[in-house]
């Protein structure tokens, strides 16, 4: 049996036809070798017949579903017998011998005979080989199983889904770090078009929070995916400016089918915005420990058998996770009522928390020393209005910020405040003010709303301190 034969292929010579040697054997050889070579490596079985329904190509691939090998398919008259029923043989081969006069490919499913007696669904598609006058000389036909088939289709269409239709970000990172394909979601989120994303670093598209997601990203390629999803805040760079969000994010590794050993060709990242549900949660536990806190304030100033430390302890409760110090000043003469002008009243300070390591509030006692507040200060206006005030020193200089505060008789670190006015009775008593320093965030409305709790309470204790 010649070689040709033995990797599934035929030559035609003729019997008195010269076989013309070269440096490597017969001329012929090496163009059988690389043809049964490139048969073999292919994903798809295939077979051909000549024009006269014999068979002349058997790959490794169709030896593989179907169990015969190239040496039992080669030269048989058609799969009569063999390879399909014989009831359904005529059928089967009138469609792909039919593919010799049809233009095109056409596509077919039938059932073929396995070398054990199975039978096993393919999905087929045949088109003619033409000869070198340009007619038909014969027929090949490349199947797979319609289950592979089918999975595959799956597999394109959820891909096509996935970047055009689904209600999540969906985006193909390369081996570089770098965006390769976004769906319309994710470039939405991104606040840059689908294109306009592709290729560019994520620390151009996000402001914070690249670190943590090339870290991921990075870890994904080489470990593999993590076993539950990450949520990850980050800031989104936009036209209006930077955008807070919450991403909870999932990771696969993607890796290509064609190679022995798996090649990472990237990362699948799919992300979906939790921003409004996280927030949520964080108020919603934010409330819980502050209501705690009043609660355990509550309970302890009541067992406090002088009204000024039950002040003060009202204000240590609150500071925790709140503030990073606290201030109580009192009204010069005990209180102003809403009929007397509030346009020179002094504040005298009657309690402060101590501006070097932690610790307990400190009462100054009744001999308190009146505050030099210069004018338009962030207390005095609490008094004027009534109403809680709330300062910030805003993007400056560590210099400017530490001038700032001084300048307001606060401790040099402080670049956020809130005062809340202390009220009894129809009577102003006082200021307590709230201080921040750099790490950490504003003060915001709900952060008055706790503050203002915090001063009714405070209020309490220092009226019923005065009337004793």
């Amino acid at each position: 049996m010649s070689a040709s034969r033995r990797s599934g292929t035929t030559d035609e010579l003729g019997p008195d036809e010269p076989e013309r040697s070269g440096p490597e054997g017969p001329e012929g050889s090496g163009g059988s070798d690389l043809l049964a070579a490139l048969l073999d490596g292919m994903d798809a079985a295939l077979c051909a017949f000549d024009a006269h329904g014999v068979v002349t190509h058997w790959n490794r691939e169709a030896e593989r579903i179907l169990g015969w090998t190239a040496e039992e398919a080669v030269g048989r008259q058609g799969f009569a017998g063999w390879a399909v029923r014989s009831a359904d043989a005529e059928e089967v081969e009138g469609r792909l011998m039919s593919a010799m006069d049809a233009p095109g490919r056409q596509v077919h499913e039938f059932a073929l005979l396995t070398k054990d007696g199975g039978r096993v669904l393919v999905r087929t598609q045949s088109a003619a080989v033409r000869g070198p006058d340009g007619k038909p000389a014969g027929v090949y036909c490349a199947f797979s199983e319609v289950h592979a088939q089918i999975d595959l289709e799956r597999s394109i269409a959820l891909s096509e889904a996935l970047f055009e239709d689904a209600s999540f970000g969906v985006v193909l990172v390369d081996a570089d770090l770098r965006p390769a394909v976004v769906n319309a979601h994710a470039a939405r989120a991104l606040g840059i078009g689908r294109t306009s994303v592709l290729g560019r670093p994520l620390g151009e598209l996000l402001a914070r929070g690249v670190e943590e997601l090339e870290s991921a990203l990075t870890h994904v390629l080489a470990e593999g995916a993590p076993p539950a999803p990450a949520e990850i805040w980050v800031s989104v760079r936009t036209p209006e400016g930077e955008q807070r969000r919450c991403w909870r994010c999932g990771f696969v590794r993607l890796a290509s089918p064609l190679a022995e050993e798996p090649v990472p060709l990237g990362v699948g990242w799919l992300f979906q915005d939790v921003t409004e549900a996280k927030q949520g949660e964080q108020e919603a536990a934010l409330l819980r420990f502050r209501t705690n806190q009043l609660h355990r304030a509550a309970r302890a100033a009541a067992e406090c058998e002088d009204p000024m430390e039950a002040a003060t302890v009202h204000l240590d409760f609150a500071l925790a996770g709140f503030a990073d110090h606290a201030l109580i000043d009192r009204v010069a003469g005990g209180f102003l009522s809403d009929t007397e002008p509030a346009a020179e009243v002094r504040l005298v300070r009657a309690a402060a928390t101590p501006s070097g390591p932690p610790g307990p509030s400190l009462s100054t006692g009744a001999a308190g020393l009146p505050v030099r507040y210069p004018e338009g200060h962030p207390a005095l206006q609490c008094v004027s209005r009534a109403g809680s005030v709330r300062a910030s020193v805003g993007t400056v200089p560590p210099e400017q910020a530490r001038e700032w505060a001084e300048s307001r008789r606060w401790p040099p670190e402080s670049v956020h405040a809130l005062c809340a006015v202390l009220r009894s009775r129809g009577r102003t008593l006082g200021v307590v003010t709230f201080l921040r320093g750099a790490g950490r965030t504003p003060f915001e409305r709900s952060d008055a709303a706790y503050a203002e709790d915090v001063a009714a309470r405070i209020a309490a204790a220092l009226d019923l301190a005065g009337a004793l």
